[in-house]
């Protein structure tokens, strides 16, 4: 009786083996991880690994320059053998060789929020960044009446994303705004420390400023920071660009005039959902682009606002 029963727990903790062996493993490596942005990009994708029963394996660096360390992390996950792979690139050509290889591999790749120089990759899963420039520039033309001095906090070279976002940005004003000149640009090389200074040194060089653009969080805290210090809440125009808590009030203050949003737990989701659906035999799209959204004081209060602003990280990331 007793060999009946031992017998029947090994054959069951030997079909448990099994069938947790059989589930897939996606890997999802970020820009970064410090930042809201990616922490709610990881609630996405863990999301998917529920809905689709696959497991997830974040694995990213803390900062967004770390780009030694990323391609370290892509190359672990190509000898590891994952099912797939979600990669947002640090830098639009040191990932290259490294996507390469896990494509020869035979694994699918979805690249998602930030490009490569390169389309040997499966799918790519982004915020139209070009078009989110855009926008951000007509609001900020809408601020300062058209017309007048503005600047730019750019986020760092080689970040594909937001590369774009300042192209969209630059490009719109010269060619809608003729009486508006960008006269200084900086990097914050994603850090808002370096952010701040940026932005410090721009407004000293040019006190006349009517309103600054900062293309990325880092660089959007940095500059709300050298607003605060410098008492220019409601004097000079501050358009933002994605979210995070303190951001949020900094809108509510009047420092952040409008902030240019994405839907990062959309874009965790979906870039998951691509893998898997190649996985299952499916031909997921070439390009999928998501929408970003403009936030205004005003529309704070709204609840599809209150949903995009305040995720519920706990119920995902414990």
């Amino acid at each position: 009786m007793i060999r009946r029963i031992v017998s029947g727990l090994l054959f069951l903790t030997l079909l448990t083996s099994c069938n947790r062996s059989q589930k897939k493993v996606v890997a999802v490596i970020p820009k970064g991880t410090s930042h809201l942005f990616w922490q709610t990009v990881q609630a996405g994708a863990i999301a998917a690994g529920q809905a689709f029963n696959v497991e997830i394996l974040w694995n990213g660096t803390l900062g967004e320059t770390e780009y030694a360390r990323q391609i370290q992390i892509v190359d672990s996950m190509v000898a590891r053998h994952v099912d797939g792979m979600a990669v947002a690139a640090q830098d639009r050509n040191a990932l290259i060789g490294s996507i390469d290889r896990a494509v020869a591999s035979g694994m699918p790749v979805t690249v998602f929020d930030s490009g490569l120089d390169s389309t040997n990759f499966m799918t790519f899963v982004a915020t139209d960044n070009y078009a989110a420039g855009q926008m951000a520039a007509r609001k900020l033309a809408e601020l300062v009446g058209k017309r007048g001095k503005v600047a730019v906090v750019m986020n760092a070279p080689g970040s594909v994303s937001t590369m774009d976002r300042e192209r969209g940005f630059d490009e719109s004003m010269a060619k809608e705004f003729p009486n508006i000149q960008v006269v200084a640009r900086q990097f914050g090389m994603s850090d808002r420390a370096k952010a701040m200074a940026a932005a410090e040194n721009m407004l000293t060089a040019h006190p006349d400023l009517a309103g600054m653009f900062a293309s990325a969080e880092p660089s959007s805290v940095g500059a709300s920071q050298a607003f605060k210090a410098r008492g220019l809440a409601g004097k000079t125009k501050l358009v933002a660009f994605d979210t995070s808590d303190g951001m949020t009030e900094d809108v509510r203050a009047g420092v952040i005039d409008a902030m240019v949003a994405q839907d990062p737990f959309k874009m965790g989701y979906e870039a998951v959902r691509t893998v898997v659906d190649k996985l299952n035999g499916k031909t997921p799209p070439k390009r999928m682009d998501l929408q970003a959204v403009v936030i205004t004081k005003a529309d704070l209060e709204k609840p599809e606002i209150k949903a995009l602003l305040f995720p519920d990280l706990k119920k995902y990331l414990k």
